[in-house]
């Protein structure tokens, strides 16, 4: 089990990968792609974005844990880390509601607010 400053550390980390735009639209990019992932070729084509400025981002989402490279045959296949992206949600989370079952409810349009809140 990981200590709170660890925690801590992984969430700032975390946070800062993501606190850039490009970096944002790529997490989010690989996150609807899935398990499968992409290829940095068909991620830079999606984003409108040139290949070498998208290395940049994705080395910096792949060292705070978020996302990872695989080799498969001449080209990487990148995927979100669904399990730092879950433990980042948890960790912003965790105390929500004071400890109660949080459950999140529409409230206006494009809003949510917790209904312990």
């Amino acid at each position: 089990m990981k200590t709170i400053a660890r925690q801590e550390s992984d969430a700032i980390k975390s946070l800062a990968a993501l606190a850039q735009a490009q970096r944002l639209r790529a997490f989010r990019a690989l996150v609807g792609a899935g398990p499968e992932g992409q290829t940095p070729g068909a991620l830079a084509e999606t984003l409108g974005v040139s290949p070498s400025a998208l290395s940049f981002h994705l080395k910096e989402l792949a060292n705070a844990g978020l996302v990872s490279s695989e080799p498969n045959g001449r080209y990487l296949v990148y995927r979100a880390n669904f399990g730092q992206m879950d433990a980042l949600l948890g960790y912003l989370t965790e105390h929500c509601c004071q400890g109660a079952a949080c459950e999140v409810t529409p409230k206006r349009k494009k809003k949510t607010v917790c209904a312990a809140c």
